[in-house]
């Protein structure tokens, strides 16, 4: 390709960034400490998730009760009870 017209103006545009100015004051650049601010509804998600990890994930006293049940025969299970709680939770209890 041939580029006719004025070359050298083309040429000056790469003198121009040579006349960079250098920076003079270098004390003037503060330097920021890192900041962590936790806001207050994390502050009570915090506590609360602490005090559900305290909870047993078993209920002791309701386990030994159907223990207790079913060693004596008085456990009874409907079997239309439970495929019907069943069915509620897989097709009521799901979040769409």
């Amino acid at each position: 390709m041939k580029i006719w017209g004025d070359i050298p103006g083309v040429s000056k545009i790469y003198g121009k960034n040579k006349n960079v100015s250098k920076i003079s004051d270098t004390n003037k650049i503060r330097f920021k400490k890192d900041e962590l601010s936790i806001s207050d509804t994390a502050k009570d998600y915090q506590v609360a998730i602490k005090y559900l990890k305290d909870i047993p994930d078993i209920r002791r006293e309701k386990v030994e009760e159907i223990a207790k049940s079913i060693k004596s025969g008085k456990y009874d299970v409907n079997g239309h009870d439970i495929a019907d709680k069943i069915l509620k939770s897989v097709f009521f209890d799901k979040k769409v």
